[in-house]
This record gives structure tokens, sequence and C-alpha cells, in this order.
């Protein structure tokens, strides 16, 4: 009610009010769809697949993750390959996903002080998609490894250990895996590889009985 309200609002205001409270209303349908996916996957209901490009699925998640990458004086920094393989799956549940790692990466760099707090965002064409998610952070604690995403696991003092556990399970549900290491120098880097659409079908015609 409230975001129709405000487009109501703008049918008579100035030229940029319109379009800023649009863009609001825009981002706010954005973050309700995130929130609607959350919800049914707890109910486990059926996922809405569709040929998705990684490249603006990433494009909508740094939308998302504007105000909080503005607030931590965060730069980002994004290196998406031409011509990337289309992924099956379902948009809302990977922008979580994305969105997730994201918010962890922003989180991270919070205390940084010594150094440009930095977030980059690679996709390359490997076996399907490969997403890597760098921070220059605090980095990983030694011993941590795949035990991040366990359900109910977490590093933070006032984290649940819920949204790296979702993130594999949605991230396994479609056909891919997710890991984390240790940047370079500093921080660390998430990575989410996903099989294409191509190698999908591919595959579902091998498995396919021979008729």
């Amino acid at each position: 009610m409230a975001i129709r309200a405000c487009v109501g609002w703008n049918a008579i205001g100035p030229i940029s009010t319109r379009r800023v409270k649009r863009r609001m209303a825009h981002n706010g349908n954005r973050a309700n769809d995130v929130f609607r996916s959350i919800r049914a996957l707890v109910q486990k209901a059926e996922p809405r697949v569709a040929l998705l490009d990684i490249g603006t699925v990433v494009e909508e998640v740094l939308v998302l993750a504007r105000g909080e990458r503005q607030q931590h004086d965060v730069a980002v920094r994004t290196e998406v390959a031409a011509n990337l393989p289309p992924v099956l799956g379902d948009r809302v549940q990977l922008q979580q996903v994305l969105l997730n790692l994201v918010m962890n990466a922003i989180q991270a760099m919070a205390d940084v002080h010594d150094r440009k707090r930095e977030l980059i965002i690679r996709c390359k064409a490997q076996d399907g998609v490969l997403i890597a998610v760098e921070d220059s952070g605090t980095g990983l604690d030694a011993g941590v490894g795949e035990r991040i995403f366990d359900s109910m696991f977490t590093t933070k003092s006032d984290g649940m250990g819920l949204g790296l556990s979702i993130s594999r399970s949605i991230i396994t549900a479609h056909g891919g895996r997710i890991w984390a290491s240790p940047g370079a120098s500093f921080g660390a880097i998430f990575q989410v590889a996903l099989p294409s659409e191509r190698s999908i079908t591919v595959q579902a015609d091998q498995d396919a009985p021979a008729g």
C-alpha cells in the first residue's frame, strides 16, 4: 500500500522526484521477492525456474546492497566475462545467495581501517558459470573450512548460522556447489559454480534411457 501511494504521489511531483521514488518502489519490490523466496524455501515450494543471465543477477544484487555498501564505504569492482552461458535456475533464490555473500563480505570489512575496503565479484565460464565474491576483510578463521556452511554454525556474535547453510542448500538444488577459501593477501573468497543450461540439457540426454 505504501509503495502504491508513493508512486501515486510521484505523478504530481517533480520529474527527478518521480524517478527516485519509482526506483525506491522497484527496489522495494525486489527485496520483497527475496523475502518471499526465503519463505518459499522454508515451505519447500517449487522454484520458479528460468534461463538467467548471471551478469544481470549480479547487477540486481548490487542494487539491493547499495545502501549497505555506501554506509560502510565499500568500493565495488565487477569482472563479468562476455558471452557467459545462461544458467537454468530460480532468479530470486540465486539473488538470495549472492546477496548473502555480498552482505557477509561487507560486514567482514567493517573493522578494516588500514586498507581499502573493496568487494570484487568475478563471473566467468568454467564448466558452466563460476562466480567469485572476494573481500579485503578480516578473512576466515583457521580450521573453519567447510563447517562455515553447516546449519547453526556462525562466526558472528549476533548470527544464527542460517545464511550460508541456506545458500548451500539452494546451490546444491541448482546442481552446483559453493565453497570458501582465504584471499591472496587479505579477506576471503566465496565461490559458486553453477551448471549452464546447455550442460544440464546434455546431462539429461545422457541420463535418458535408450529408446
